[in-house]
């Protein structure tokens, strides 16, 4: 069994599921650091990602155009958050509660439309993504086929990352929004607009949110099922914290949460004499312990999920 595990075939097909895995992830993820470093907690990116899932297996559908699909699943998303928005921001209501009620309202609205829409068959499937294999590049040993050979959304996430990283420490709004997360009240005494802010943090929640669920309809699987987010949403949140609510540290978690996911399917594969059951807990085991390892170190924004009013103390 160890000799089918420390081969280059093994290492290579891990890498490459490890990245699989981590793409939705890291597009929610990224859109949770945009919103919570405006002091607001979304644990609705389950249902985020949910709605744009559904959104876009539907949207791709009706259209047979993954382009469409991929903008439907943004708005889908940008619908659950811009809910979110309303109540925390506007109505000043509980984050947490919010959130939560989300996820289950998602639930039910997927399941229930998607009965609808499939009418009776069980199975209905829609065209993926095609790989863009970067020349010279992707015939690099271990790691080629796993970042070299990937999807748009694979390369373009990346992007964004990078972007966001510079965005948070060389621009005048990157900062803005640190400091609205921090001190909302100081931020609006600056001059800084705090609840425009905070819907365009919404948005961008909902825009890389609903993206990521459409990366599992677009991409990997080519169709809708019944709470297929399984979890994702809230490892997602986790990312975020062990990341350090930064847009480098969640990629990295991400990636080490990609990569138990990936590293329990190739154990099954191997038909490791481990009940399955133990094996499919894996992923969530290492969240749990790298959360618990990231005590004390969290650089969590001083006013998270506390409701801004202006005027108020």
């Amino acid at each position: 069994m160890l000799e089918q595990i420390f081969t280059v075939t093994f290492f290579t097909a891990f890498l490459a599921a490890t990245v699989r895995m981590a793409v939705p992830l890291i597009y929610a993820a990224l859109g949770e650091v945009f919103l919570e470093k405006a002091g607001i907690l979304n644990i609705g990116l389950e249902g985020v990602m949910l709605g744009g899932a559904f959104c876009s297996f539907a949207g791709t559908f009706y259209s047979n155009s993954i382009l469409i699909g991929l903008i439907c699943g943004m708005i889908g998303g940008c619908v659950v958050s811009f809910i979110h928005g309303l109540l925390c921001i506007r109505l000043s209501q509980d984050q947490s509660v919010s959130g939560i009620a989300l996820n289950i309202f998602m639930l039910g609205v997927t399941s229930f439309a998607y009965k609808l829409m499939s009418a009776g068959e069980s199975y209905q499937q829609v065209s993926t993504l095609k790989p863009i294999p970067i020349p010279v590049l992707n015939r690099i040993p271990i790691i080629g086929e796993a970042f070299f050979h990937q999807d748009i959304m694979t390369y373009m996430v990346i992007v964004l990352v990078i972007f966001a990283g510079i965005y948070y420490k060389k621009t005048a709004s990157g900062l803005a929004f640190t400091a609205i997360g921090e001190n909302p009240q100081a931020a609006d005494a600056a001059g800084i607009s705090v609840y425009k802010y905070q819907w365009i943090a919404i948005v961008v929640n909902g825009v890389l949110g609903g993206s990521g669920g459409a990366v599992l309809v677009l991409v990997q699987l080519g169709k809708f099922s019944e709470n297929m987010i399984s979890g994702r949403g809230y490892i997602a949140l986790a990312a975020v914290i062990l990341g350090r609510y930064t847009p480098m540290g969640t990629l990295g978690a991400a990636f080490i949460f990609g990569g138990a996911n990936a590293l329990q399917i190739r154990l099954q594969a191997l038909g490791l004499p481990i009940p399955t059951q133990a094996l499919a807990m894996l992923p969530y085991i290492i969240t749990l312990v790298t959360l618990l390892l990231s005590i004390g170190k969290s650089n969590q924004p001083e006013k998270l999920a506390k409701p801004y009013v202006r005027g108020s103390r």
